[in-house]
């Protein structure tokens, strides 16, 4: 195995075990998809772009997954969206 091929696959093994976790957001008949695009941008740091289409996502979807992280970075961008009248977990 030459050493480029060891490296590859020690960094492959360190992504793998990192564990990640995920904001997911559901659908909701209440907020308005500019609500919802505003709401993704601040508490997601979304571009406007990416909230547009997660918001799409998420009402035909039924529920999209709008951030992936720690869970100490995910936990206080979950209760904005919360906290905002928006139906979120992180699972």
């Amino acid at each position: 195995m030459s050493t480029k091929e060891k490296i590859k696959e020690d960094l492959l093994v360190d992504t793998l075990e990192q564990n990640q976790n995920e904001i997911v957001l559901y659908n909701d008949d209440v907020n308005t998809f500019d609500y919802v695009i505003d709401t993704l941008i601040y508490a997601c740091d979304h571009t406007p772009e990416q909230a547009e289409q997660c918001s799409i996502l998420v009402h035909y979807k039924g529920k999209c997954t709008v951030k992936t992280g720690s869970y100490e970075d995910l936990k206080p961008r979950c209760s904005m969206l919360l906290e905002a009248g928006l139906s979120a977990e992180i699972i």
